[in-house]
């Protein structure tokens, strides 16, 4: 065999060896990649459509790109968790790749929508039980997913629930799997958990590996559920001293990128203290006001947090968050399956790629313009060149791990031997 054609053998097993690869540990680039999708129901179509658009931009580089094979973790709440187990189970008819693309996620709310938000025939809001009786939604993800478990997903997820009896959130995250192995549950249950969001669907109660679980929807614990994607991994890196997450031969903790995706919220509509101090218990029950107020607090304070964590560990520039802070009302519901609100929730996921990028000001609690980065696509088509050029450099480390010599080396030995 000649040495031109012993070189060409290696390097295009070298090609051949960073396509379809799951992604190696963080431990041979220099970032720890996360996603986060957030809750919102129906307006889930909303991050789908933006992640459509990413996962393209990912395809770019690499054609057989999915999103599990370039983040380490991914994160959800309510639909966001549902939609991480779509993202994230093996398919059946090849398991390195995902059960669900983006696009194929957006079909499946356009089909399935109507019949999981299907109101229960006379409901009111005296009604003994929630709206929907949530039978659908729970077949539709037990057909979908199967058996298949958390420690079985192709890349790392979090999804939080809260459990409605022990009064405290129970986040489902492959890396308390050691110390946790209840937590090892179908992906269906956990889903049908954070999904079950209260009014709307009945609480879910099952059992694992001899512990009960009583939830309801993830957002009452997270509705974005970046922080607590975050926090996995600083736990990882600096309590549990997981030498994935770290690098092996330095104290400097591996760098968090995050890439945070929103489901839309409209402008919050507030009142003077003078008038709500008038306000009765039902009135505020019946306003809304109540729930809004705690979950504007919960999405605020998680930025508030991040803002925190990202200039005092590292730089800004690891974040973007993509969310439409001004989305119209009559898109507000979580529940609004129509045909025709489906076809608009799908257009403000198509216009927000257009928009500037925004961050929000933890002082002001306002979005504002982040010049420099042009609009969410251009920001995300920087982020999917950052993505492929982590996970090529995490490939070459490996494989020089492996081989125990460079590849230059390598190749010469070859002429040598030819």
């Amino acid at each position: 065999m000649s040495a031109f054609l012993l070189l060409f053998l290696v390097f295009s097993s070298q090609l051949i060896g960073g396509l379809n690869t799951p992604l190696p540990s963080p431990i041979y680039g220099n970032l720890v990649t996360i996603l986060s999708i957030d809750g919102g129901g129906i307006r889930g179509i909303i991050p789908a459509v933006v992640l459509d658009h990413f996962e393209k931009a990912l395809q770019a580089w690499d054609k057989s790109a999915s999103l599990a094979s370039y983040f380490d973790v991914i994160a959800g709440t309510s639909t966001g968790g549902l939609m991480t187990a779509m993202l994230t189970t093996p398919h059946p008819d090849d398991p390195t790749h995902p059960l669900f693309t983006p696009s194929g996620i957006i079909e499946f709310y356009k089909k399935y929508g109507p019949s999981i938000f299907n109101e229960t025939s006379g409901w009111d809001n005296a009604f003994p039980g929630p709206k929907y009786d949530g039978k659908f939604l729970h077949n539709k993800a037990r057909e979908l997913l199967q058996d298949t478990r958390l420690s079985q997903t192709l890349t790392n997820v979090v999804i939080p629930t809260f459990d409605l009896k022990k009064l405290h959130p129970v986040i489902f995250s492959n890396f308390q799997l050691k110390t946790v192995p209840s937590f090892d549950a179908k992906l269906s249950d956990i889903c049908i958990g954070t999904s079950a969001a209260p009014t709307y669907l009945p609480p879910y109660y099952f059992e694992n590996d001899g512990t009960e679980f009583n939830l309801v929807d993830g957002g009452v614990a997270a509705t974005n559920p970046a922080m607590a994607a975050v926090n996995e991994v600083i736990k990882q890196q600096k309590l549990e001293k997981n030498l994935d997450i770290s690098y092996k031969k330095s104290n400097e903790y591996t760098k968090i990128l995050l890439l945070s995706i929103g489901c839309g919220t409209a402008k919050a509509v507030g009142y003077d203290a003078q008038v709500a101090d008038q306000f009765s218990a039902t009135v505020w029950a019946g306003s809304g006001l109540a729930t809004n107020a705690y979950d504007y607090a919960s999405k605020d304070m998680t930025e508030f947090y991040l803002t925190t964590v990202y200039p005092g560990l590292q730089s800004s520039d690891y974040y973007l968050r993509i969310q439409e802070y001004n989305l119209d009302p009559s898109m507000d519901a979580l529940d609004n399956a129509t045909a025709m609100n489906l076809e608009n929730l799908e257009k403000v996921g198509q216009n927000l790629l257009k928009q500037p990028v925004y961050s929000m000001n933890v002082t002001t609690f306002q979005p504002e313009e982040e010049k420099e980065w042009g609009t969410n696509a251009k920001a995300l088509k920087r982020l999917a060149e950052v993505l492929y050029t982590e996970k090529q450099l995490r490939l070459r480390n490996k494989s020089k791990e492996k081989r125990g010599r460079p590849f230059i080396k390598a190749v010469t030995d070859l002429f040598d031997r030819s």
